[in-house]
C-alpha cells in the first residue's frame, strides 16, 4: 500500500487510471442499474463483444493508413452504437429469434476484430490488454473521451430518467400513455453501448458486464428507490475499482481481472449472509 500511495504522487498513469476508474462508474451506476432492472443484461453483453470489431478496424486503420488520430475508441463508439440499433431494432420490429440475431453479432464482431488487429503491424500483442482491459494505459486524451462519453450518458440518463423508469418497469403503460416506446428504447440501448465502452477500457470486452451488473445488483440490497440504487452502484463500482488497482498493483495482477474478483466476492459474500440470515430468522419463527 505504501510503495503504491508513493508512486501515485509521481507517476500520471497510475492518476489516470484512478479517474479513469472514477469515471467509468459514474456511468456504470446510472446505465447498470437500468440494464440491471429492465434485464437486458444478455443485451449488454452482445453489445460489449460487438465492440472489438470496431476498435480492431480502427486500430487497422491507424497503423495501415496512417490515420494516427482515429483512436480505438472511436471505433469501439461507432460498433457498439451500429450493435445497439440493430438488436434493438430486431427486438422490436423483426420476427428472428433475438438470442440467434445477438449471438450472431457477438461472434461476428470479436471474429471480425481479431482479423484486423491480425493484420495490423505491430498490434497482434494488444489483443489481450482490449479482451481483458489495461486501466494503467489510460491516457490523458482517453480520459478527456471518458469525460465527454460521461457527461454524455449521465446528462441524457438523467433528462429522461422518467421514460426510462416507465419503459423498465410497465412497458405496456407506457404505451397505453402515448409515450414512445420504441424511441426510449433504442435510446437506452444506445447509452448502454457507450456506458460498455467506457468499461471496456477499466476491465476489458470480456469482462464488462460483471462490472456493469455487480455493483448494482450489491447495491439492490440496501436500496429503497431506484435514484438511490444508482447512487449506491457508482460508489460500488468507485469502491472496486479503486481496490482492484490498489490490490493488483504491488503483485503485477492483472487489474480488470482483479476488480471482477473482488466484486465478485463482495457479492457471493453478501448473499451468503443474506442466505445465513434469512435462515436464522426462519429457526426463530419455528
Amino acid at each position: 500500500m505504501y510503495q503504491f500511495l508513493n508512486d501515485l504522487l509521481q507517476f500520471n498513469f497510475l492518476q489516470h487510471a484512478l479517474l479513469s476508474g472514477i469515471l467509468a462508474s459514474v456511468a456504470c451506476g446510472v446505465i447498470g442499474t437500468f440494464v440491471v432492472v429492465r434485464r437486458i443484461t444478455y443485451i449488454a453483453g452482445g453489445i460489449s463483444h460487438t465492440v472489438l470489431g470496431g476498435m480492431g478496424a480502427a486500430l487497422y486503420l491507424q497503423s495501415v493508413y496512417h490515420w494516427e488520430s482515429l483512436n480505438p475508441i472511436y471505433g469501439a463508439v461507432v460498433a457498439a452504437l451500429l450493435a445497439a440499433v440493430v438488436i434493438g431494432l430486431v427486438s422490436l420490429r423483426a420476427k428472428q429469434r433475438e438470442d440467434t440475431v445477438i449471438g450472431a453479432l457477438w461472434a461476428v464482431g470479436m471474429a471480425v476484430g481479431i482479423l484486423f488487429i491480425s493484420r495490423t503491424p505491430g498490434y497482434n500483442s494488444d489483443l489481450m490488454s482490449y479482451l481483458f482491459g489495461n486501466i494503467l494505459l489510460v491516457s490523458a486524451d482517453d480520459l478527456w473521451l471518458l469525460v465527454g462519453l460521461d457527461i454524455l450518458v449521465l446528462g441524457l440518463g438523467i433528462v429522461f430518467y422518467n421514460q426510462f423508469l416507465a419503459v423498465c418497469f410497465d412497458e405496456e403503460f407506457a404505451r397505453l400513455r402515448g409515450l414512445r416506446v420504441d424511441f426510449y428504447y433504442l435510446l437506452l440501448l444506445c447509452l448502454t453501448s457507450l456506458t460498455v465502452v467506457v468499461l471496456v477500457t477499466v476491465v476489458g470486452i470480456i469482462m464488462v458486464i460483471a462490472l456493469l451488473t455487480l455493483p448494482t445488483a450489491i447495491a439492490g440490497f440496501f436500496s429503497k428507490s431506484l435514484k438511490h440504487m444508482m447512487v449506491l452502484s457508482s460508489l460500488f463500482c468507485m469502491a472496486f475499482t479503486t481496490s482492484g488497482i490498489v490490490l493488483s498493483y504491488g503483485p503485477n495482477f492483472p487489474t480488470g481481472a482483479t476488480t471482477i474478483v473482488i466484486a465478485g466476492a463482495a457479492y457471493l459474500m453478501l448473499i451468503v449472509f443474506k442466505g445465513l440470515a434469512g435462515l436464522r430468522r426462519s429457526g426463530l419463527d419455528r
